[in-house]
């Protein structure tokens, strides 16, 4: 579990950091599992190589993820990829969060928390 602390109604919160993993290696899976935990819903999710200049398109398409909800997050990441960026976009104020560098191959799920008095957002792998 990695902390770090943002001001959530900031135009661009971004942090990037390792998130460590806990699961075992699942060859070339790097799909996983986003878990809402962070009071607000998200509008738009974004997975791209950890060496990529370019978001790329939203991969929740027209959806949502309400606060407390899962979706599983599937996208072509071929070439047994295991390194990737995740952005976030909310839905208030466009206000976005981004974690870098995470290895999906290692990870089943990723759940995102906030915390308001605090100013912290984190994510756990698992």
């Amino acid at each position: 579990m990695f902390s770090f602390k943002m001001p959530l109604t900031a135009a661009l919160l971004a942090a990037t950091l390792t998130i460590a993993s806990h699961g075992t290696s699942f060859a070339n899976d790097a799909d996983f599992t986003l878990k809402n935990k962070t009071g607000y819903q998200i509008d738009e999710v974004y997975v791209a190589a950890a060496s990529s200049k370019s978001w790329g398109r939203d991969i929740m398409g027209t959806g949502a993820l309400a606060d407390g909800s899962n979706v599983k997050i599937t996208f072509p990441h071929g070439n047994g990829a295991c390194m990737f960026d995740i952005k976030v976009k909310y839905n208030i104020d466009n206000t976005t969060a981004e974690w870098g560098n995470i290895n999906l191959c290692e990870t089943e799920t990723i759940s995102l928390f906030w915390d308001a008095k605090n100013q912290v957002s984190r994510a756990l792998t698992e």
